[in-house]
């Protein structure tokens, strides 16, 4: 039997989260003191949206991220609706779009201004009609734009198409009747495929979001759960609700829903427990309404598969909260998740960073003489690197020889280099953009289009200007460097595929040794 430390080795052991200050935080703001259980606050990089409360409707307010401080108690306001709100979520493709939902039974789509609210908003972008009691739930499709869910206290849940032209829509895509009574809380799988739901009958549901097929089912008597969870990347779901016994807990399910794989109770408090899961970093938090502390785990794909890291306590109690984006988030500070808290005894919304310690290799010494020793490494793989190398001073060369062969001037040749390396520069940008996501930017990748459309123009001029009549010799030429390009990738390939199956050979003599040095102990033994 092999050992196993008494502690989980985790590279977020030491995460802590860091409350900002109240110049950093917003007060002054009149949150809602209804009783649904929704985070009632968005986030995006652009705006905050807070459920309010007013009189006489329904309201929230839309604030921007940086406008930080004591919040205008006259501040514009999004107040279209005839009863009070009860959720809001921002619009995954477009910073400027949010959905909100109401007890006057009815689901509004808003275009907030790029400068943020000037005047009051009564009139939404499009008004979805088609239920017949209080909507408490909306969430947008991940991958989908523009189609949003929305479920009732009629119990049941509809899909939407917003993309139409006209601006109240009555009948929704696809109407999901399979739930008996009220639904607690709907989640989207990572692709959308499947939609995961709890309702109040106990029951955890996997349906088919476009036909309303139930896929799974399960119902477990000893775990209630309220709100549910998809943890995308490891197949798994997880709830949050209460035991026999009234204590609150999580479960973790496999796909098929046939028993939970793990229960753990966490207190016996009687605020519901909200999850929220980073796939990046594998990180689960739960958050409990009227709590003022937030766990953190790490969730691995074995056993024991939830491993508890720390816990962020505060003495102010939180009625709901909002979570900024990945896009959002400060990663020059190590910054791997952010909170915003509604704190309704101060009427503050405050914002909660969690933070990976920075490892620091500087000596005393080199600190006080003001020399830095910092260490950086490439994103690019080295592979896309070599490829655009080998493939830019091979095509130099070759168009150098080739020049030379036919008499090209000095103009024509260094134009010509130029351009290829040009090229080979934006192609190693759209590569190194497809390992990592939102780099290089547009910006670079603009200016480097049109410095090779220059340098073509270029090119054309000269040869017009010294070979007026030698184009079949161009094409010659154009036809030679497609065909040592085409042959230089084969050249890859095939080395890139020697390599795999090399690896793949070396892997399995390992494995060999290591069992024959099994079955030799396992003779000394006998």
């Amino acid at each position: 039997m092999s050992w196993h430390p008494p502690y989980h080795s985790s590279k977020f052991r030491h995460v802590y989260g860091r409350v900002a200050s109240r110049e950093q935080s917003y007060n002054g703001l009149q949150i809602t003191g209804g009783v649904q259980d929704s985070h009632c606050c968005a986030v995006n990089p652009q705006f905050i949206a807070v459920v309010t409360e007013s009189t006489g409707g329904g309201a929230f307010i839309v604030i921007p991220v940086r406008q930080t401080g004591r919040v205008d108690p006259h501040h514009a306001r999004v107040c279209g609706h005839q009863a009070r709100v009860l959720d809001v979520k921002w619009d995954p493709f477009n910073d400027q779009r949010i959905a909100s939902c109401s007890e006057d039974c009815t689901v509004k789509v808003w275009d907030i201004p790029k400068n943020g609210l000037k005047e009051n908003i009564i009139f939404p972008r499009k008004e979805l009609i088609g239920h017949a009691r209080w909507v408490g739930l909306i969430e947008w499709h991940p991958t989908a734009k523009d189609v949003l869910l929305s479920s009732a206290y009629d119990y049941q849940v509809c899909v939407w198409r917003l993309d139409t032209v006209t601006a109240v829509a009555k009948t929704p895509v696809c109407v999901i009747r399979s739930h008996t009574d009220l639904v607690l809380s709907v989640s989207f799988s990572e692709d959308g495929s499947r939609l995961a739901t709890t309702c109040r009958d106990r029951n955890v549901r996997v349906l088919d979001p476009r036909t309303g097929h139930l896929l799974q089912g399960s119902y477990n008597q000893s775990h209630k759960a309220w709100k549910v969870l998809f943890l995308t990347n490891l197949n798994l779901l997880l709830t949050t609700g209460t035991s026999l016994w009234n204590q609150r807990q999580y479960a973790l399910w496999d796909p098929d829903l046939s028993k939970p794989l793990l229960e753990e109770d966490l207190d016996g408090g009687c605020g519901v427990v909200f999850p929220f899961y980073d796939p990046d970093t594998h990180m689960l938090y739960l958050a409990g309404k009227g709590d003022g502390n937030i766990r953190y785990y790490e969730v691995s794909a074995e056993k024991p598969y939830i491993h508890f890291l720390a816990e962020h306590r505060s003495l102010l109690p939180q009625r709901g909260m909002g979570v900024m984006p990945k896009r959002g988030v400060d990663t020059k500070s190590c910054e791997v998740f952010r909170f915003y808290r509604l704190v309704p005894v101060k009427d503050l919304l405050e914002p909660l960073s969690f933070l990976v310690p920075r490892k620091v290799n500087h000596t005393a010494s080199q600190r006080l003489s003001s020399q830095r020793c910092i260490v950086s490494a490439s994103l690019v793989s080295a592979s896309l690197v070599s490829v655009s190398q080998r493939l830019s001073v091979a095509s130099s060369q070759r168009l150098s020889s080739q020049c030379r062969s036919v008499s090209f001037s000095a103009s024509l040749v260094s134009v010509s280099q130029r351009l290829i390396l040009s090229v080979s520069r934006l192609c190693l940008s759209v590569s190194f953009s497809s390992v990592v996501p939102h780099q290089p930017s547009h910006h670079f990748l603009s200016e480097e289009s049109t410095n090779i459309t220059n340098l073509a123009k270029q090119f054309s001029k000269l040869c017009l200007h010294h070979f007026p009549d030698k184009h079949q010799t161009m094409w010659q030429l154009f036809y030679m460097q497609r065909e040592e390009i085409r042959s230089l990738r084969q050249q890859l390939d095939q080395r890139d595929n020697r390599i795999q199956q090399l690896e793949l050979e070396i892997k399995n003599m390992h494995n060999q040794h290591n069992q024959c040095l099994i079955n030799t102990e396992q003779l000394k033994f006998h």
